[in-house]
């Protein structure tokens, strides 16, 4: 067995412990930084960065101006628009560190699979009662793919099962390299048809539609689809993904995920406009059509997941 490099470090944005969803059984999932996608409709705006970033909350500020002063590039004044001039800010953190009510506050920091594990470890027993484990989410959890690599085999390791949620946008020799290791993937499928990847995530998609016949083909593979108005919601797009997913190796299950907009509030916070406007949520209804289509393929498709 290949030995594991417990001191490699990667950049982690949250630990989210004791949820229900991304695998089977209760989960920890780590959500790492950094993705090569930019669709509209991305509620984690903050993992795109692969670098720690700055947040800041205006609400929450109390204007008592001690973060003015040490920030060393003059980024922070309050005659700036947002307060924080982010063409200036060099995301060092410092201004946080002397924010008494969290205004300022970092998303984002590195931590080595060691550091990771010994917070994993809080759910151990957790994993062994509901069958669940850990599921690297993101971002894309492949961008950082040896951290990645590393954290899943310690994972295994310790007995725990693994997922990762990942849009299969690299190469295939990362995918071969980390996907072995991964028990269950939680494939994010948006768009079949090129001309609406590109415009709505800024990537071409063949590269994702090879992987994915690749991807499952090494372990076991639920596709995923974010539904999004005037993006996929289509009946049409529907089953070219239940077409796609009737290519792919041993995948039996669809899960629709309707467009919602909780993520909204974190592009304020990065100073940054939200790309999808005042597009409202949808409601789990309105997708029924859509399983129905899914359905006539013979695969099984659940709406959330």
């Amino acid at each position: 067995m290949t030995d594991i490099d417990y001191s490699c470090e990667g950049t982690v944005f949250d630990i989210q412990r004791y949820s229900i969803h991304d695998g089977p059984g209760l989960r920890t999932i780590v959500f790492l930084k950094g993705c090569p996608l930019r669709c509209r409709w991305c509620s984690n705006p903050e993992s795109q960065n692969p670098e720690p970033e700055l947040f800041f909350r205006s609400s929450s500020c109390i204007k008592c101006g001690q973060c003015v002063p040490v920030c060393p590039t003059q980024a922070l004044a309050p005659t700036n628009p947002g307060f924080v001039d982010r063409s200036k800010c060099v995301e060092c953190g410092t201004c946080t560190t002397v924010c008494p009510t969290q205004a300022l506050s970092m998303s984002g920091k590195k931590m080595s699979v060691t550091q990771v594990m010994q917070e994993l470890r809080k759910d151990a027993i957790h994993y062994r009662r509901s069958g669940g484990g850990v599921t690297l989410s993101g971002g894309e959890p492949l961008f950082q793919h040896e951290f990645a690599k590393q954290l899943l085999m310690a994972c295994h390791e310790q007995g725990w099962n693994t997922a990762m949620e990942t849009t299969g946008y690299t190469t295939r020799e990362i995918v071969r390299d980390v996907i072995p290791h991964v028990d269950h993937v939680l494939l994010d499928m948006k768009s079949i048809d090129p001309d609406a990847h590109v415009a709505n995530t800024g990537v071409d998609n063949r590269i994702i539609l090879e992987n994915a016949l690749c991807i499952s083909s090494l372990t076991h593979t639920v596709v995923r689809v974010p539904v999004v108005p005037g993006v996929n919601d289509s009946i049409e797009a529907a089953e070219a993904v239940a077409r796609f997913a009737k290519l792919m190796r041993g995948v039996d299950t669809v899960h629709l995920l309707p467009y919602h907009t909780y993520g909204e509030n974190k592009y304020s916070l990065l100073g940054r406009s939200y790309p999808m406007g005042d597009t409202p949520n949808m409601k789990p209804e309105t997708v029924t059509p859509l399983v129905e289509a899914i359905e006539s393929f013979g695969l099984t498709c659940v709406v959330g997941g």
